[in-house]
């Protein structure tokens, strides 16, 4: 049985979470066990200290030339004890790695400031973006050898991010970070962040900030006031608040607010899509849904004018309701796009859940945060518009609740996908607070798809 076959064959079973003692026994009624397509990795980076050092936001790309540029963070009360981490009053948390054997082997080439950063090219040059409070960016001519200081795109604000994806169009290159809105909000401040779409054309000079176009900023607490409360969806699925209690009344697991974070850019090129522009100016932003639910992303829409101005807005289904929620499989936790020009579809790297109706107080002390917040398996879906996904398979599975396989990023490297996860193993803190960026490929990977 070819992979294609085996996937479609195993799909449902796969959606379902089967696997260890369910997985067995489903094989002994003649149900095939799900297998992971990349469940084997190559270490990029290891914590030094799993308990004070965490390994967060891994970014990938890939150069015309075959090499993986790969940029992470880290996190926790350890990084600044750790040797070369201190330049002057500078916290280093950022690293950048390159690999010129598929992502077999990996070496690091430079030392960053900014966190949530991601790679991308431009022209015939190599950038990293990303942020310390301002926007940041550095900028490589020689393949990643060798970098430029960094230097702010912007003065006096506060932005967020993970290492989401990067969109060409028009001779420009697009990608979103996420302004705060209101830096008096106390809290998880995901109702107060706007996704912010950045553009600049692919051949200027991207590390000097009058290259770049800003769209307008929608934080979600205005989008709720533009859409209304949203009707019969279950949002939020918890109020915001404790939602268990131990014996000593300590609140064990908090629901935050709602809101959206963490957005991917597309644009609808087929022109019988019911979003398409025809002109090829409006993009579409896909955000984690942070709801305490699972199975919705949030979405957004820009526009872009004919002298380069952006704005954004919520967008419209036919019948002429505003739409702030779309399905998609993992969208309660970040997720990463990636078209693929080839197959012409859309292709999606998320968390997969399989508990989330578990009453809190009944969950694993190994389980982080709310039930919906699963965090060691990673699933692989393609579409052909953004909203109806089909599985294509598991990509990887950590061995337990704490040994986490998310927050992953990817990028085509001929017929592999490779796929850059935050990743644990018993030595982990905890299924946020891992201490491995992992590398894993799925070779031949157009075979999943079977539309």
């Amino acid at each position: 049985m070819d992979r294609r076959t085996f996937v479609a064959s195993t799909s449902l079973a796969a959606a379902a979470g089967v696997s260890g003692a369910a997985a067995d026994q489903a094989a002994s009624k003649g149900v095939r066990k799900i297998e992971p397509l990349a469940n084997e990795f190559s270490v990029v980076y290891e914590s030094p200290d799993p308990q004070h050092v965490y390994c967060y936001t891994p970014g990938i790309c890939c150069l015309p030339g075959g090499r993986l540029i790969a940029t992470m963070d880290r996190g926790g009360d350890g990084v600044a004890k750790l040797p070369g981490a201190m330049q002057g009053k500078t916290l280093l948390r950022g690293m950048i790695f390159s690999s010129d054997d598929h992502g077999k082997t990996w070496q690091q080439r430079s030392l960053m400031p900014m966190l949530h950063a991601r790679p991308f090219t431009a022209g015939k040059s190599l950038y990293v973006l990303g942020h310390v409070g301002d926007l940041m960016i550095m900028r490589s001519d020689d393949g990643g050898n060798t970098w430029s200081q960094a230097v702010k795109l912007t003065e006096g604000e506060g932005w967020h991010q993970s290492a989401c994806n990067v969109w060409y169009a028009n001779g420009k290159v697009y990608l979103v970070m996420e302004n705060n809105t209101d830096r008096t909000f106390k809290g998880w401040g995901v109702s107060v962040l706007a996704p912010v779409l950045m553009a600049a054309k692919v051949d200027d000079d991207l590390t000097n900030k009058g290259s770049w176009t800003f769209a307008s900023r929608l934080s979600f607490r205005e989008a709720i006031k533009q859409s209304g409360e949203p009707h019969m969806i279950g949002v939020p699925f918890y109020n915001p608040g404790p939602i268990y209690r131990d014996a000593q009344g300590v609140g064990r697991r908090v629901a935050q607010p709602i809101g959206w974070l963490e957005t991917n850019v597309v644009q609808f090129t087929d022109p019988s899509h019911i979003w398409h522009d025809p002109k090829g100016h409006t993009f579409h932003l896909f955000m984690r849904a942070h709801t305490a639910g699972t199975g919705l992303a949030a979405m957004a829409k820009v526009v872009e004018a004919e002298d380069g101005t952006m704005a954004t807005t919520l967008e419209q289904a036919p019948s002429g309701q505003t739409m702030l929620y779309v399905p998609m499989p993992g969208g309660q936790m970040r997720f990463h796009i990636l078209w693929d020009e080839q197959t012409k579809l859309f292709w999606l790297l998320s968390s997969q859940a399989t508990d989330s109706m578990i009453k809190p107080e009944l969950m694993p002390a190994e389980r982080f945060d709310l039930p919906n917040n699963e965090r060691h398996r990673l699933a692989l879906h393609f579409s052909r518009n953004c909203v109806d996904w089909c599985f294509a398979g598991l990509v990887a599975v950590g061995p337990g609740w704490k040994q986490s396989r998310h927050y992953a990023s990817m990028c085509i490297d001929g017929d592999d996908l490779h796929v850059l996860s935050r990743s644990g193993d018993a030595r982990a803190k905890s299924a946020h607070d891992g201490n491995l960026i992992t590398c894993h490929t799925v070779p031949g990977f157009r075979e999943l798809a079977y539309l």
